[in-house]
């Protein structure tokens, strides 16, 4: 046996990234104004940064995206649209441990 060792898969393509605020709004296709209003809500919360440039999840352009989907196409407000989110990944926790 030779004492090389083969190469580990690496994880960092596994491991997403944090992003910042302008690009979570991006990714979610909303402005920076309505994405910090998912944030004080509750929907998302960053992840690390700091308090003037916030860094969250990868995924989080997902959650606030669905979120205003259900505010504005069911004429939820803000409170309804996180509070309906959090029931949702609530019911598939569920569902998947059930």
């Amino acid at each position: 046996m030779s004492g090389r060792r083969t190469p580990r898969a690496r994880d960092a393509a596994a491991v997403e990234q944090p992003i910042e605020l302008g690009v979570l709004a991006r990714q979610a296709g909303l402005r920076i104004t309505l994405v910090r209003q998912y944030v004080a809500f509750g929907l998302v919360e960053p992840c690390g940064g700091t308090s003037r440039a916030p860094l969250f999840e990868a995924g989080s352009a997902a959650r606030v995206a669905k979120a205003e989907r259900l505010r504005r196409d069911l004429g939820l407000n803000y409170a309804g649209a996180v509070l309906v989110c959090e029931l949702l990944d609530r019911i598939r926790e569920l569902e998947r441990n059930g």
